[in-house]
């Protein structure tokens, strides 16, 4: 006898990942509910709101198909489109690289993203926290529960199947950062160094202001917390703060395993995010996109959810390699003095720290 579910498909999280991963459910016939706590989505804001254009996408991550038909991200999400990237060393003293990209108004991305969901068939309960998940069952804190077929856990990496059901570690790294009225250019900027201890600073210009914040790993921090971090490097800019936010990375790049049983990972919570670069958005939407596309398929002719992870190798597994490589390395290098990585940061050396910035091999023969 086939057991009866409320949905298809569960998605616990509506932000870039969870909201992806119902769209292209939804497309493929799935009856699809997103939870999430928000209200609405996209708030509080907890990142650096900087992603690639589509154009640049195609260049960083080359095996992924159909970049247009994923990235629809609206003029109205956009605060400023850059041209620029440069990398700053503890001197002051940056490359400086062509690089195409979007700030974000970060809440207005997310809440399209949404919109696009609904569009497509999805159905989605907002200011409602998941307690647990038991089975193929979903329990709210006011203790209404929903059940489905599949669970696909979109929540971060504290998310409530990571959290139960995996026992897979991850390298969290704080993050802190403000929202800053004034004048601050057009170029996005990522600063490395003992300002960002085994992290990196950045200043992201928006349209009116930016977002300036920065991210460590506190073992390589020698007592510093989080909070003098910050404030050391955010007095460097002149401008009124508008709004403070907080959040965490999760640094080890992509887990062993997305699928267990009917359960999913996707976004920060199966650790999509680029170690050495911090890119997540856009790389939690890849994910979703895979991951929506296979559990259609699943429900409609039984391919195994384990698909997903083999799809998601086949796109994103050499960039994720590469990325995690350069991450490793990094940390290493960051634990030296200043005026080393000054030295490091030079004109011979300027293509080796964009590749390694851009997920590709630093080096060309291995």
């Amino acid at each position: 006898m086939t057991e009866k579910y409320d949905r298809d498909v569960i998605v616990i999280g509506g932000g870039p990942a969870g909201s992806t991963v119902a769209r292209y459910a939804a497309i493929g016939g799935a009856n699809v509910l997103v939870i999430d706590g928000r209200d609405p989505i996209g708030t509080p804001l907890q990142c650096g709101e900087l992603v690639p254009s589509n154009d640049e996408m195609s260049r960083l991550c080359p095996g992924v198909p159909d970049m247009d038909d994923l990235f629809r991200t609206p003029e109205s999400a956009i605060s400023r489109h850059s041209k620029h990237m440069h990398l700053v060393p503890p001197s002051g003293k940056p490359l400086k690289f062509d690089f195409d990209g979007y700030v974000l108004n970060r809440v207005a991305h997310d809440e399209f993203l949404v919109e696009l969901a609904k569009e497509s068939g999805a159905e989605f309960l907002i200011n409602s926290r998941v307690d647990k998940v038991e089975g193929q069952r979903v329990v709210l804190r006011n203790g209404d529960s929903y059940s489905a077929k599949i669970i696909v856990d979109a929540g971060g990496h504290n998310g409530p199947i990571r959290r139960d059901y995996w026992n897979e570690k991850s390298t969290k790294i704080p993050v802190k950062f403000v929202l800053m009225d004034g004048d601050f250019g057009e170029a996005v900027e990522l600063h490395f160094g003992s300002m960002a201890p085994g992290g990196y600073a950045w200043m992201f210009p928006k349209e009116k202001g930016a977002n300036i914040g920065l991210g460590i790993q506190r073992n390589f921090a020698k007592g510093r917390s989080l909070n003098q971090c910050t404030e050391q490097f955010i007095s460097k800019y002149n401008g009124e703060v508008t709004f403070n936010g907080a959040g965490s990375l999760p640094m080890s790049g992509t887990i062993k395993k997305f699928v267990k049983g009917n359960y999913m990972l996707v976004g920060d919570s199966a650790g999509m995010v680029l170690p050495s670069n911090g890119a997540g958005i856009t790389i939690a939407m890849i994910g979703g996109r895979i991951a929506g596309q296979v559990i259609t398929e699943n429900l409609s002719s039984g391919v195994p959810l384990e698909e997903y992870e083999l799809r998601w190798k086949k796109q994103m597994g050499k960039v994720m390699s590469n990325s995690k490589r350069s991450f490793k390395l990094g940390s290493l290098l960051f634990r030296l003095p200043d005026w080393i990585l000054n030295l490091m940061f030079n004109r011979l050396t300027k293509g080796i720290i964009w590749r390694a910035v851009t997920c590709r091999r630093m080096f060309w023969i291995f």
